[in-house]
C-alpha cells in the first residue's frame, strides 16, 4: 500500500510524528503534498509544494486569486485549498503517484485537500493533534469547514479522547474516528542512572506550559531539600521573562535553563530525571494539548509526572500510580505535588517510575501505533 501524506511544512524537525510517518508508514511507500518546502526537503519528485507561492501562475490567475478564495470560502469554509495552477499540480501529482490512500496530518490540510482527494477518488483520513481541534475551534468558519470537511473523509485519528470529545462539541464528528497517539521510541527512551532531586521540564516557553508557575512552586516545592534541582528545556517568549524570574529568587544555582537543545541531549537528560514536571493549561487563545509527546517520552524513560488534569494527559498519566496531577493554575496543588515527589521514598518512587515505563511500553510504543494506524487505514479501504 501507497500512502500521501499532507503538511503544512517539510522539512520540520520537531515535526517528529509526521517525519515518523514520512520515513515509515507502509515501509516508507509514500509521497508528500505540502503548503511549502524547505531547503532540507529531498529533491527526488516525491514532495510537492502546493502553496500560493510554490506554482508558477499567470497573469489571469493571478488576477483572479482574490475571487478564487472568495468561492472556496463559501463552498468549502477555507480560502486554503489549492486552485488553478497549484490543484492541476496536486491532481498530476497523485495521478502519477497513484496512492492508494491520503493521510492529512493536521485538520487545516484536511480541510484543503479533502475536496482534491474527492476528485482523485483517493480516500482520505484526517489527523487531529492539539491546536486543529482546541484553539481553531473558536473560530465559526473552522467549525463550518470541518464540518464540511467530515462527510469527504473514509475516517479520521486524534492523538487523544480530549480532541475527539472537542470535535463533537462543536458538531464535527466522523462514524470511523479512532484515538491513536503520535507514540514514542521506548528503545531510545530508556531509564538510566536516576540523580537524586532531580526535575526536568521539556517544551516551549509559552503560556499553554505555565514555565513561571513551575519555577515559583519548585521554588517553594524544594525549600529545605539541598539536592533538588530544576532544568527547564525550551525557548520561546517566556525564557526570559523565566530567567529573570530564576534570578530575582536568587535561585541560579538551582534551576537551569539552559534553551533548546538538540534532541539526544533532551533524551539523556530524562534518562537521568527522577521526576518530570509540566503544568499545561489552556491558553487564553482556546490552545490545547493533545496528548504531549514529552510527557510520553517521559514515562518511558521512567520518571515520575507531576503535570495537570489537562486534555489527554489524564489518558496518560493514572493518579498515584504513575505520577500526579492537579487542576490546571492550582499553584498551591502543584506545589503539594511537586514536594510529595521529591520527599517519596526511594521504594514507592522507583515502584511508580517502573509503572510510568510500563505504561509507555503497552500503550506509546510508535512503532506498534504505526502498526495500528496501518491496520485501521487497511481495513477501512477493505470495507470500502
Amino acid at each position: 500500500m501507497k500512502a500521501a501524506i499532507v503538511v503544512g511544512t517539510y522539512y520540520s524537525p520537531g515535526q517528529t510524528f509526521v517525519n515518523r510517518h514520512i520515513d515509515h508508514l507502509f515501509g516508507g511507500a509514500v509521497c508528500v503534498i505540502a503548503d511549502k518546502l524547505t531547503a532540507e526537503a529531498p529533491v527526488d519528485g516525491r514532495f510537492l509544494a502546493v502553496g500560493d507561492d510554490a506554482t508558477e501562475r499567470n497573469g489571469l490567475e493571478r488576477a483572479l486569486r482574490p475571487v478564487a478564495r472568495g468561492l472556496n470560502h463559501l463552498r468549502h469554509g477555507s480560502s486554503r485549498m489549492p486552485w488553478g495552477a497549484s490543484r492541476r499540480a496536486a491532481l498530476d501529482f497523485l495521478k502519477h503517484h497513484q496512492p492508494d490512500v491520503i493521510l492529512a496530518e493536521f485538520g487545516p490540510q484536511g480541510v484543503a485537500l479533502a475536496p482534491i482527494a474527492n476528485a482523485a477518488g483517493i480516500p482520505m483520513f484526517c489527523y487531529f493533534r492539539g491546536s486543529d481541534a482546541s484553539s481553531r475551534l473558536r473560530h465559526d468558519h473552522v467549525q463550518r469547514a470541518y464540518r464540511k470537511m467530515m462527510p469527504r473523509l473514509a475516517g479520521v485519528f486524534a492523538v487523544s479522547q480530549f480532541l475527539l470529545d472537542n470535535l463533537a462539541s462543536v458538531g464535527v464528528t466522523h462514524p470511523n474516528g479512532h484515538v491513536i497517539p503520535s507514540g514514542v521510541d521506548v528503545r531510545r527512551f530508556v531509564p538510566g542512572d536516576k540523580t537524586p532531586g532531580s526535575v526536568l521540564g521539556i517544551g516551549r516557553f509559552v503560556e499553554k506550559k505555565s514555565p513561571l508557575l513551575t519555577i515559583r512552586a519548585f521554588a517553594e516545592a524544594a525549600q529545605g531539600l539541598p539536592d533538588a534541582h530544576l532544568t527547564m528545556i525550551g525557548d520561546g517568549e517566556l525564557l526570559e521573562p523565566a530567567r529573570a524570574l530564576v534570578a530575582e529568587l536568587g535561585l541560579g544555582d538551582r534551576i537551569s535553563l539552559p534553551g533548546a537543545l538538540p534532541h539526544e541531549e533532551v533524551r539523556a537528560h530524562l534518562a537521568k530525571a527522577e521526576i518530570y514536571a509540566q503544568h499545561s493549561v489552556t491558553a487564553n487563545n482556546g490552545n490545547t494539548e493533545g496528548l504531549p509527546t514529552s510527557i510520553q517520552e517521559a514515562m518511558a524513560a521512567g520518571c515520575v509526572i507531576v503535570s495537570t488534569q489537562h486534555a489527554g494527559i489524564p489518558e496518560a498519566v493514572t493518579q498515584d500510580e504513575t505520577g500526579y496531577l492537579v487542576p490546571e493554575h492550582d499553584a498551591a496543588g502543584y506545589t503539594r505535588a511537586l514536594r510529595e515527589a521529591l520527599t517519596l521514598g526511594a521504594a514507592p518512587k522507583s515502584e511508580m517510575a517502573r509503572k510510568a515505563r510500563e505504561v509507555a511500553m503497552a500503550r506509546f510504543d510508535n512503532a506498534e501505533l504505526l502498526i495500528r494506524l496501518e491496520k485501521e487505514i487497511a481495513s477501512t479501504l477493505a470495507r470500502r
